[in-house]
């Protein structure tokens, strides 16, 4: 079956590409591996009119509304590979079979490569996190951390003092330069030079981590900005073109998300440097609308 578009990822950037093409009567097919990568918060904070409510029933609530347009069919898999075809494009699955469809939107998210600490990972997107608009409100006036995973780690350093006293732990890297210290001190911000060897508290809360040389310091919540690699390979498989971003690649769009290769439109956080489920939606409903005209006008 040639669909008039496939959809690679079925959160919120995906399923709000979905949208406007399924009430243009046109044929999608939303391709959903199940792993989206807000999926270890309990709550989605700051978007609109749905504060608090967890991810995965914010998807679930989006999948239920899309599948009620009878064009829109879901498929639960994962998309393995892709190549332009002459009608278009060609997408292989996990079992083998194949679809085509005459254009196509990349949502299919991100990976983040979390620091090897014992006691973080399970603390993901809990009391680990990496967004204080997103999360930082449920930690206000407590002590606070932010680990250092990068240079950009010193300006979240310098950001997190808005919601509560803050060291930034340099895990033994380099101490920041001169004018950098200055600007955290003006901040109120602690810097602790020794690596952090482990986080404690009844897990996912946190209650402070453990330094190598034997100290604790107590914290409610460690900031980190992790790095990032895309959950799949399909883009280089198209010959999109990739840029580097601040936390890893990103794939570059012009300002109505088509990619480089024509007929294939990015959204969500594989497409922008600053990740946020608001910004994921809106761009995946952009290149929705973008993919809709240029069927029409293309």
């Amino acid at each position: 079956m040639n669909h008039d578009a496939i959809v690679v990822g079925g959160s919120f950037a995906g399923l709000s590409a979905a949208m406007p093409l399924a009430r243009a009567g046109r044929d999608v097919c939303v391709l959903d591996s199940g792993r989206p990568r807000n999926r270890f918060a309990s709550a989605s904070h700051g978007f609109f009119a749905a504060d608090g409510m967890p991810p995965l029933g914010l998807v679930a609530a989006a999948r239920e509304k899309l599948g009620r347009y009878p064009s829109v069919r879901f498929i639960d898999t994962t998309a393995v590979a892709a190549e332009a075809t002459a009608g278009g494009f060609a997408i292989t699955l996990a079992d083998g079979d194949r679809l085509d469809a005459r254009r196509l939107v990349l949502a299919f998210g991100l990976t983040d490569d979390l620091p090897d600490i014992p006691g973080l990972a399970e603390r993901w997107g809990q009391s680990v996190i990496h967004c204080p608009y997103c999360h930082g409100f449920e930690f206000i006036d407590r002590p606070l951390g932010v680990l250092a995973t990068m240079p950009m780690s010193s300006h979240q350093a310098s950001l997190i003092p808005e919601w509560g006293p803050t060291t930034f732990f340099l895990n033994g890297g380099a101490m920041p330069d001169e004018e950098t210290c200055g600007t955290l001190a003006a901040r109120g911000v602690t810097i602790e030079p020794a690596p952090v060897v482990s986080l404690h508290g009844a897990s996912p809360m946190l209650d402070g981590v453990r330094l190598a040389d034997g100290r604790f310091v107590a914290i409610a919540a460690l900031y980190l900005a992790p790095r990032t690699r895309f959950q799949s390979p399909l883009a280089e498989q198209l010959g999109c073109a990739v840029e580097a971003g601040m936390f890893g690649p990103v794939i570059t769009t012009d300002a109505m998300k088509l990619t480089s290769v024509p007929g294939v439109y990015a959204a969500g956080d594989i497409a922008r440097p600053m990740h946020n489920a608001t910004f994921a939606s809106a761009d995946g409903f952009l290149a929705g609308t973008a993919l809709h005209q240029n069927l029409v006008f293309g």
